[in-house]
């Protein structure tokens, strides 16, 4: 499919990743409107031109246009780029998808949430093609990649991809977020994409765990690369390509989301190990910690699908079955020796 030059689009969403995703695409000329349920956060993003809950600091461009009306924010926009957390995107996308029958318009689908449906298991495209009529979208797209919100406010350089099985679509996507210090890479493996995404989540709360009990550089570097070890094994299970794992939503996304103080789930981990009950963890964050879910998403699918996530098992027992930390990594340390 050919897509046009994209000038106006739409944001779901104005927690820390998506409000910054609409500033960049506001500097890079485009017309935005971004939505959040909240009115006060409309008022204040219109008014105080801030976001203060999420990234105190942060003065956005005056030319973002911040509402509450869902159909305000999608009516006549050419693309719809979804930011909210995986558990209200079918919900969204289905009044989203009301919306656009009404209308009887197609724009191009993209979202940059990162996580799986529980119980069902799906991704978040899956979601979106479920609850959006294939009428009234012009194809589907999974942003992701190695990026916080607070480096790309602040200009820092960021990597990503846009993935999509239609390589115009990406390309649409990848020209609409090109600038100086914000590059986009194109691919087709969206199921790749989009559960190295995911699962990666699970991996950053045990290294966050790791730093939270005091251990160094040795065993963080050993989790992330056995981590990327299983989290591969069960995404090609899945229909994912193996050199997916080792892109920039791969192991890039991984480093990125394992190391730092400014990724939720490493801060989750961090706190766990500590000794901090998962309840106030949960309840200190104040934002949805993917990761919590995803582990027991991806616990089950690895369940069902007889593969080994030793690591990923490790996890689901501490935050599910009241397992010791201490006592999970002793564990796995104490497992059977076997070849790399």
């Amino acid at each position: 499919m050919t897509f046009l030059k994209i000038s106006k689009a739409a944001v779901i969403g104005a927690g820390s990743w998506g409000s910054v995703l609409a500033n960049v695409l506001v500097k890079n000329g485009l017309d935005i409107k971004i939505w959040t349920r909240e009115s006060k956060q409309v008022t204040e993003l219109n008014e105080q031109h801030t976001n203060h809950h999420y990234l105190p600091g942060l003065k956005y461009d005056e030319r973002l246009v911040a509402t509450d009306d869902l159909a305000a924010a999608v009516n006549g926009r050419q693309v719809i780029l979804l930011v909210v957390p995986t558990v209200a995107i079918r919900s969204v996308s289905q009044k989203i998808g009301k919306i656009l029958q009404t209308s009887n318009e197609r724009p191009l689908i993209v979202h940059a949430s990162k996580g799986l449906e529980l119980g069902t298991h799906k991704r978040i495209s899956e979601i979106i093609a479920e609850e959006i009529p294939e009428a009234n979208r012009a194809g589907i797209v999974a942003l992701s990649g190695p990026s916080h919100a607070e480096e790309v406010a602040r200009q820092d350089i960021t990597l990503i991809t846009a993935a999509s099985a239609d390589v115009a679509a990406a390309k649409t996507v990848q020209k609409m977020f090109m600038n100086d210090f914000f590059r986009i890479y194109t691919n087709q493996d969206i199921i790749g994409v989009e559960l190295g995404a995911a699962f990666k989540n699970i991996i950053a709360l045990g290294a966050g765990a790791l730093n939270g009990l005091g251990y160094g550089d040795d065993a963080k570097a050993a989790l992330m690369t056995r981590g990327l070890a299983e989290i591969s094994r069960l995404g090609v299970a899945m229909g994912a390509k193996p050199q997916t794992f080792i892109g920039l939503s791969g192991v890039g996304d991984l480093i990125v989301t394992c190391t730092s103080v400014h990724s939720r789930n490493w801060r989750a981990g961090n706190q766990l190990g500590q000794g901090v009950p998962l309840a106030d963890v949960i309840k200190n964050m104040g934002m949805v910690i993917e990761g919590i879910t995803t582990n027991k998403a991806a616990y089950e699918l690895a369940q069902q699908r007889q593969i080994e996530m030793p690591i990923t098992q490790a996890i689901y027992q501490v935050l599910y079955q009241g397992c010791d930390i201490k006592q999970a990594i002793a564990n796995l340390m104490q497992r059977e020796g076997r070849s790399e």
